[in-house]
């Protein structure tokens, strides 16, 4: 029987400062354009809810979570949960995300390092590190665009 909690990690160095690194994590009009054109909804405050809405592949979906910790420009935790994953809303079927930066002295980049848990199995963890990357590279993108 394969582990059912591994753990998802995916990082780039991106080649902004990372207090703009840090705005592009929690400004929503920012995630749109490099998280699939959702759209997020938070106060972004400790104990908050986080709802992402979209679609994807022609499925409309509505995503929920909760933020865990914010440290700004240092780190950002929050659980998630996702209806089109076909499980049950239960607490054992969400995953934590935890997104860390690091600014590398005397230089304007940023090493963001993502993690996330409660990855089923292998293929699924190998599918969640693929689906960050994409996420990631858009907001490396997005941010050497405007640096």
């Amino acid at each position: 029987m394969e582990p059912t909690n591994l753990i998802a990690t995916t990082q780039i160095m991106i080649n902004a400062p990372v207090d703009k690194t840090w705005k592009a994590l929690i400004d929503p009009a920012l995630i749109k354009e490099y998280m699939f054109g959702t759209t997020v909804i938070s106060d972004w405050t400790e104990g908050s809810d986080i709802i992402w809405t979209g679609e994807w592949k022609g499925q409309h979906y509505e995503d929920k979570g909760q933020i865990l910790s914010m440290i700004p420009d240092k780190q950002l935790r929050y659980t998630h949960y996702s209806p089109l994953s076909g499980l049950a809303d239960t607490p054992e079927n969400y995953h934590t995300v935890n997104i860390d930066l690091k600014e590398h002295e005397h230089s304007e980049k940023t090493e963001l390092i993502l993690t996330q848990d409660n990855n089923p199995s292998e293929e699924q963890k190998k599918h969640s590190e693929e689906n960050w990357m994409v996420v990631l590279k858009g907001l490396k993108k997005l941010l050497e665009q405007t640096t």
